[in-house]
This record gives structure tokens, C-alpha cells and sequence, in this order.
């Protein structure tokens, strides 16, 4: 525990707050002095370990391949500790002071129960779900497993999460990437839409396209969805507004012609009154118009589907409807016009 407490004293990532924060909980008469004037080692990516050097004394945390070989001796007995910390998902981080081998750190994170309704949704949409992460093989594994994830890649650097962007984007794929630390600047600069949290380093920050002030990773979920729902609300309408004037003209030519035999068979509705007919649908045109505002602010409703899906649903719905619903509206306006004027 001293050697836990001391080597994260000073780190202020995650990692090492919830150390000191965990030793203060379970061992609050722990007698250790506030440590002055101690030298920070920082974590990297490329080392994989931290630590501060005290009163000639050297105390490090890091990934267990690291310490290994900081101390030169592969500690059997906590090396079986850490494969068994992550056959279940977590991260080990090894204690050593001064070279020498005294324990580790289990680090878990919290996988959100809601997490697999969304990277399934993410599927159904085609879209392929990779996690880049530092931690080794089997934690990256039962991590992925547990999420639902299409694809992981362990033991990152930064130069691998940017070759990762570097490959998808080579197979003409449009690729989103978030990330929080300086080591993923790289690729959030690289990628298509690139989303750093609020509480990640300047760097990551300034290389992405956007901020998330709510620090939630699973926030670009939130993105591709209103990306997906205004696409689909301005397909929608489209649609629903050419098949709306394409049945408008179905319905006025023939009324306006309807003197010529060779034109009678269109005239499915059988106007007889041209000036009616264009009356009808000017007043059809008046009334479907401020119908579709509130359609257009509020967006038509999101479902998670392939493109083939929402192509089908697009057309039976909003280009089968467009072109139905004037023949009904219009006739039904004619009609009653019609009656007006003959009451009148």
C-alpha cells in the first residue's frame, strides 16, 4: 500500500487518483507523510509505467512486460496474479520499489449495461466497431466480448491507432475516432470526425473536430444518430415533396383537358371543372405546406436500420404516401367545393 500510494501520489490521471482514493477508503490509519518535494516520472505510452523518486527511493507502477524488465526478475507468483486479473477484464499494474518486485494493482472498467443495445445498433447501420487500447491481449479480449465489439487491437501506441485510422480509411470507409489522451492526438487528427473529451489532454483537443463537455466516450453514438436522423429527415421530405407534386400535375392535366377523349382514361378522379380542379390543389398546396414545418424542426423519427432498409421504408412511406395522399386530399377539396357552389 505505501508503495501503491507514493508511486501515484503524484499522478493525477484516473488511474492514479482512484489509487489514492481506494488506499484513503480502506486504510484510513495508514501513517504515510505527505510527500514533499518528490521527483514525477510520467506515464507514456511508449514506456507503460509511472512513479516518483523520493528520499532515494524509487517507487513505480506499470504494465507487468514493463516492470519485468525495469527489474530485471519475472515475479511468478504476482505474474500469475496479473493473468488472472486479466482473464476477467481488468488491468494489472505492477508495484515495484527500488527494482524490486512488491505486488500489483487491479484497474477495472465499468462497461455501462446499456452499452450492448447501442454497439448493436451501431451494427445494424453498418457500422464496424473497433477499440484501440493499451492493455494487453486477454483484458482487451474479455472487454471486447463483454461490449459487443466487431474488432479490438491490445498493446496500442500512438503510431498503431493512427495506422488503424490509416487502414480503414484506405478501404474508402469513413472512420470516427475517439480518444482523450495526448497519444491519441495523432489519430483523431487523422480520422473523418474526430470527438476528444473535455477532460482530455490540450492536444487531443485541438486535433479533433469536436468536443464532448460531457466527458462520455459513447457521446459519438449520439453524433452518427442526429447525423442519421437530419440525413433521413431531408430524404424523407424530398421524396414526400416530388411525389407530391408529380401526382398534384396527375390530377390538374387532366381535369384542364378533359374535353380531349384521348385523355379521359388519366382522369382517375373524373374533374370535370379545370378552374376547380387548380382551385383544389392551390388549397391542398396551403394546407400541406405548414403540416410538413413541424415535421422538418422535429425530424423524422430515428430507427437504427441498413441502407437497403431505410431506402424501402423511405419510399413506401413518405413516396407511396406522397403520391396517394393529393389524389384523396384534392379530390375530397374538389368535391366539397363543388357542393358549395352548387348550394350557392
Amino acid at each position: 500500500m505505501e508503495c501503491a500510494y507514493i508511486s501515484s501520489y503524484l499522478d493525477e490521471t484516473r488511474e492514479g487518483i482512484s489509487v489514492i482514493n481506494l488506499i484513503k477508503k480502506q486504510s484510513p490509519d495508514i501513517k504515510i507523510e505527505k510527500i514533499q518535494g518528490g521527483e514525477y516520472i510520467p506515464f507514456s505510452s511508449n514506456t507503460k509505467y509511472s512513479g516518483v523518486k523520493l528520499n532515494g527511493h524509487e517507487y513505480l507502477k506499470g504494465s507487468p512486460t514493463v516492470m519485468w524488465s525495469i527489474t530485471g526478475v519475472r515475479d511468478n507468483f504476482v505474474e500469475a496474479i496479473c493473468v488472472e486479473i486479466s482473464s476477467r477484464g481488468g488491468t494489472a499494474m505492477v508495484l515495484a520499489k527500488d527494482k524490486k518486485i512488491v505486488g500489483a494493482i487491479e484497474f477495472n472498467d465499468i462497461i455501462k449495461p446499456w452499452i450492448n443495445e447501442r454497439i448493436v445498433s451501431m451494427k445494424t447501420m453498418n457500422i464496424k466497431t473497433v477499440m484501440c487500447t493499451g492493455d494487453n491481449e486477454l483484458t482487451a479480449a474479455y472487454i471486447s466480448n463483454e461490449a459487443g465489439l466487431d474488432e479490438f487491437v491490445a498493446n496500442t501506441k500512438p503510431e498503431d491507432k493512427y495506422n488503424k485510422v490509416q487502414e480503414e480509411k484506405n478501404l474508402q470507409r469513413m472512420v470516427a475516432m475517439v480518444g482523450d489522451g495526448t497519444n491519441d492526438a495523432p489519430a483523431l487528427a487523422l480520422a473523418d470526425v474526430g470527438l476528444a473529451m473535455n477532460s482530455g489532454t490540450q492536444a487531443a483537443k485541438d486535433a479533433a473536430n469536436m468536443i464532448d463537455l460531457d466527458n462520455d466516450p459513447t457521446k459519438l453514438m449520439d453524433v452518427i444518430f442526429l447525423g442519421k436522423q437530419i440525413l433521413i429527415t431531408r430524404g424523407s421530405l424530398t421524396t414526400f415533396s416530388l411525389a407530391n407534386d408529380i401526382s398534384k400535375y396527375f390530377v390538374i392535366i387532366p381535369a384542364i383537358f378533359y374535353a380531349f377523349p384521348a385523355l379521359a382514361y388519366i382522369n382517375l378522379l373524373g374533374f370535370t371543372d379545370p378552374l376547380l380542379a387548380i382551385t383544389s390543389a392551390l388549397i391542398f398546396n396551403t394546407i400541406i405546406i405548414p403540416l410538413l414545418i413541424p415535421l422538418a424542426l422535429r425530424g423524422v423519427r430515428f430507427r437504427p436500420l441498413s441502407v437497403d432498409q431505410l431506402l424501402k421504408r423511405n419510399i413506401i412511406v413518405y413516396g407511396l404516401g406522397g403520391v396517394i395522399l393529393p389524389f384523396i386530399a384534392i379530390g375530397a377539396i374538389y368535391h366539397i367545393l363543388m357542393a358549395v357552389g352548387i348550394l350557392w
